[in-house]
């Protein structure tokens, strides 16, 4: 679909769910129009039509958090899009991370955990704080990456010998390691999914 098919109302415009390209966590639920889908286009951030301020506004213009546009999607009738971004900080003007941060949140949804978990490790990263054992981790990649190997060996034992809880408990901990050891190279669980993506057609 060419945007020239989109479905704008009656008052040219457009829903458009913003979504974090790495995580798939929803970000912000905005309006577009014509224009600040071209403003989008050009320069590769996003831009709204304010509906409170009948005006258009460079998502991160004043607060420096703006939205890097990585794809756009249609839904099957061009009336909503769906734009995939790296935000360079907060979606809410609230200071949260996501707008979507009121309601039903515990437990979290299972595509939340892993982002928040290595969102959790950066923290430590840039913090060290005394008596972390993830600080402890990042400080010694020797040993990140002696236990990411023996937490891989309790998970096969586990799988041949142990229960279906322990057999999550101890993947649970691989992926937890896993993560602490990419993140020591300045690397993230999503370059592991890139290179998988790159493989679907193997």
């Amino acid at each position: 679909m060419e945007d020239s098919e989109i479905a704008f109302d009656e008052r040219g415009l457009v829903p458009c769910i913003v979504q974090d390209w790495r995580t798939g966590e929803v970000l912000t639920l905005a309006y577009m129009n014509a224009e600040s889908l071209r403003l989008t286009r050009e320069t590769g951030e996003m831009h709204y039509f304010s509906r409170s301020r009948r005006e258009l506004w460079h998502k991160g213009a004043t607060s420096g958090n703006v939205q890097a546009l990585k794809s756009l999607r249609y839904d099957c009738d061009g009336d909503a899009l769906l734009a995939l971004v790296e935000p360079a900080g907060p979606a809410c003007h609230t200071g949260e991370r996501t707008c979507f941060y009121r309601g039903e949140l515990d437990p979290a949804a299972p595509h939340e955990i892993l982002p928040a978990l290595e969102r959790t490790i950066a923290a430590r990263a840039r913090s060290r704080p005394e008596g972390s054992y993830t600080a402890v981790l990042l400080s010694d990649p020797a040993l990140a990456g002696a236990k990411v190997e023996e937490e891989a060996e309790e998970v096969v034992r586990a799988a041949a010998e142990e229960s279906d809880e322990r057999v999550a408990e101890e993947a649970a901990d691989v992926l937890y390691h896993l993560a602490v050891l990419l993140r020591g190279r300045d690397l993230s669980l999503a370059d592991a999914e890139r290179v998988l993506d790159g493989r679907r057609a193997r």
